[in-house]
């Protein structure tokens, strides 16, 4: 399971690396150090991104207007497949994305809860890679 620095994990979820750093000194996420560095592990990034998608302070930072081409980098928050489909929930900044692909290419992308991925949006359709 990847793991994130808390610069790394504070753009992934649109917020400041202080914000973060409190969050993680309340309890709302948990932190360990790895290498002399506090980071995150992505499993538990994917969580606190899950529960902030909805919350009404996120909804005012979005854009009014957004081009209808951009490549989001952020995290893989839920993976739902079946034999054909995979349905890929990820939050990139304030916003909550869900892309259908087919499980073979989830499944090579290595797509699970808490791995960093890119959303290109163009028009109606999302394409997931990876960094």
């Amino acid at each position: 399971m990847p793991t994130y620095r808390v610069a790394e994990a504070a753009t992934l979820l649109g917020v400041s690396d202080d914000t973060l750093r409190r969050w993680i000194d309340a309890g709302r996420v948990r932190a360990t150090e790895h290498a002399g560095r506090v980071a995150v592990e992505g499993a538990d990034l994917a969580r606190l991104a899950e529960s902030l998608a909805d919350h009404p302070d996120r909804a005012e930072r979005r854009a009014s207007s957004v081009s209808a081409r951009n490549r989001l980098t952020g995290i893989v928050t839920k993976v739902t497949r079946d034999t054909v489909m995979a349905q890929v929930e990820m939050i990139c900044g304030p916003y909550r994305l869900v892309s259908l692909m087919s499980s073979e290419a989830a499944a090579d992308l290595g797509l699970e809860p808490g791995v960093t991925a890119i959303a290109s949006v163009k028009s109606t359709n999302v394409v997931v890679e990876r960094p």
